[in-house]
């Protein structure tokens, strides 16, 4: 059986709850702060999204790595999360895209994961006294000094891990969403015009890039810390602000960026982090949530319109810190916060929720057609 592949391992939350374990995946001692995910599928695209930087990820659903990993699922060049919780474990994959098992691959990637424990009970821990640091130890099994070690870690308000994520150097992305994935019918007004759009890494993944190359635009990512006066030299169409990890308000130089760019008036669209940077840049102000929103199922919707969404993160924006001149265009529809933001006058949007649907459904593809529709428009003016 799976359970009796691995040694001994434990799990101490920062309050001094713990978890007795197995080992899955690397050895050694992993800090991060603790939180769960709801989907049934998608692990592979969880464990490698940058938004995840600085956690350990439960995984509520009972199963995991029943599909193996392969390196076309990756959103990024390898695993994000500093560890991985998960209550059964498979050491031998079943999937005809599968090249390896989901054990190996944490293992090479040194990945620090524990199994066996009462998933149920940690989520709802995690939900009733919120999300906090934890630690996972193969090596370290006294309970006192791991609680110790975790106690001391900083806390994921006002830490600013964007730096740790985005990308060195600025790059050219072409690459469209493979045929066999594609979804959306083709370009419905038979333009070949390329529009180029800027995209800013606070830590992007890559099927967004994907989707907005299967629109047709030409993809140039920069670096988060560019400047705006570079990033106007490529004389973009629009601008892009990526997702990322950490707190948002703590990027203070992502959000002077932005708000350089958003005096030119280009069409600008946020992704989660993206959607919490144009807000910062508009006046607006965030908060952390209590345990976040990440899963492949989250209503999203306003005016008797709902979308179903997949979502990963841990801070919002605050409804009553918005402009006269922002309106609202969704609402987490579970607890009300603000899922969707639109200027009234200038071509801005944004929304907290992933679109490009990696894991996830479809239903908020056309946001991406939107852009591009905008970015013609403004191009015709």
């Amino acid at each position: 059986m799976a359970m009796a592949k691995g040694k001994p391992a434990l799990l101490v939350l920062a309050d001094g709850t713990s978890f007795e374990g197995l080992s899955f995946g690397a050895k050694g001692t992993t800090v991060g702060e603790v939180v769960f995910n709801t989907g049934m599928t998608g692990y592979q695209e969880v464990l490698t999204d940058p938004s995840y930087c600085g956690q350990i990820v439960t995984f509520t659903y009972p199963e995991l790595g029943n599909t193996g990993v392969n390196p076309d699922d990756e959103e990024s060049e390898k695993p994000q999360v500093k560890g991985v919780i998960a209550r059964n474990v498979t050491y031998r994959p079943s999937n005809w895209r599968s090249t390896e098992s989901l054990p190996d691959y944490l293992i090479r990637h040194k990945i620090v994961g524990i199994y066996g424990i009462d998933t149920r009970a940690l989520t709802r821990k995690i939900r009733s006294v919120g999300a906090m640091n934890g630690i996972i130890s193969t090596e370290i099994l006294d309970k006192s000094e791991l609680l110790r070690q975790v106690q001391s870690a900083p806390s994921m308000a006002g830490l600013n891990l964007v730096k740790e994520v985005t990308t060195k150097e600025i790059y050219e992305w072409s690459t469209p969403t493979e045929g066999h994935w594609e979804f959306k019918p083709k370009n419905g007004d038979g333009s070949s015009e390329s529009l180029t759009v800027v995209a800013i890494d606070f830590g992007v993944k890559r099927n967004i890039l994907r989707r907005l190359a299967s629109y047709g635009c030409k993809i140039i990512v920069v670096p988060a810390d560019t400047p705006p006066e570079d990033i106007l030299k490529y004389n973009p169409d629009g601008i892009f602000l990526s997702n990322g990890p950490g707190d948002p308000s703590a990027v203070t130089e992502g959000v002077t960026t932005v708000k350089a760019l958003i005096e030119q008036g280009k069409p600008t669209f946020g992704i989660c982090m993206g959607h919490q940077i144009l807000g910062l840049s508009l006046g607006a102000e965030t908060f952390k949530l209590k345990f976040g929103h990440r899963g492949l199922n989250q209503p999203c919707g306003l005016q008797q319109k709902v979308e179903i969404t997949s979502q990963n993160h841990g801070f919002a924006v605050t409804e009553k810190s918005l402009d006269a001149e922002v309106e609202i265009t969704h609402l987490n529809l579970n607890d009300r916060t603000v899922a969707g933001l639109s200027h009234k006058t200038l071509p801005f949007f944004s929304v907290q929720y992933h679109p490009e649907a990696s894991p996830g459904p479809h239903d908020a593809d056309y946001l991406f057609e939107k852009f591009v529709n905008m970015m013609k428009e403004n191009k015709g003016k």
